[in-house]
């Protein structure tokens, strides 16, 4: 799970540099063509054929949650042009608490008052963040909270399809989906990469296959719940990429911000592994 997180990040960075040379459409557009390959040689080695794989009884919801998580990486993408990567992942560590707080209505779970102390807490990193009451408050700063919010539902949605659907099957719908969905708005965009930039995009998409299959891998030899509080590691791996690749800077109110945003997340997690253990 460590090593995921330092892919991902790594892919964050590489994102953030190709959306400035070019523009986000198009380099998640392309992305999404090479993972779509990547799901679909997964989904036939584990389910035997395409059909198997697409096998679904819910298609309106897997579609829908396909199209989500791609829309939601323009999103964060676009979070990383204007924000860069210290601020928007600081403010994107708050999904795991909007996770919580839409289980209720969303999958009709419990959430006692407990997690809901810790999603509150985190609500007041996020707000010392994004400073709103300040003079320089800009816009921009609810981009990434734009798409931590629609990565919870995705991530509410993957708990709502496995309770028929295989992680084969959602994998699947998620790569191809997306793919769609990428290629239908960033086809529109296309412009020519210069040099060294084709080769950065082409091991974006490598660090973009690597990462899922390490996650894979990670979920396949440890409990979620156990794994799960190592993603933040992603936001340590992002920092230091946008610190020292970016010359970014990391502020005070965003330090603050982010350590209850962890901390909450963190008590959330341990939380809900002792409500399974008393279950």
């Amino acid at each position: 799970m460590v090593v995921t997180t330092f892919i991902f990040a790594s892919q964050d960075g590489l994102s953030r540099h190709l959306a400035e040379a070019a523009n986000t459409p198009m380099i998640v557009m392309i992305r999404y063509w090479f993972f779509a390959l990547f799901v679909i040689s997964i989904a036939r080695r584990q389910k035997g054929s395409i059909r198997a794989a697409a096998a679904t009884s819910q298609p309106l919801v897997q579609a829908f949650r396909g199209a989500l998580l791609a829309l939601e990486i323009m999103v964060m993408v676009l979070a990383f042009v204007y924000l860069g990567l210290v601020e928007s992942h600081a403010v994107f560590a708050v999904y795991p608490l909007l996770i919580g707080a839409l289980s209720g209505p969303v999958l009709g779970e419990k959430v006692g008052w407990r997690r809901w102390t810790a999603i509150a807490v985190g609500f007041v990193g996020v707000i010392i963040i994004l400073q709103p009451g300040s003079s320089v408050f800009s816009p921009y700063a609810a981009i990434p909270f734009l798409a931590a919010l629609m990565f919870a539902v995705y991530g509410l949605l993957n708990r709502y399809v496995a309770r028929l659907d295989d992680t084969a099957t959602s994998f699947f719908w998620t790569g191809v989906v997306g793919a769609i969905v990428s290629t239908a708005i960033g086809v529109f965009y296309w412009e020519p990469l210069q040099g060294w930039d084709w080769a950065l995009m082409l091991l974006l998409c490598i660090t973009g296959a690597a990462g899922h299959y390490t996650m894979i891998k990670a979920y396949e030899v440890a409990e979620a719940s156990a794994i799960q509080p190592f993603a933040y590691l992603q936001l340590v791996f992002a920092s230091a990429i946008g610190l020292t690749i970016f010359g970014e800077t990391l502020r005070i109110n965003v330090i603050v911000g982010a350590g209850l945003i962890i901390a909450a997340g963190l008590f959330t997690f341990w939380r809900e592994r002792v409500r399974r253990k008393q279950n």
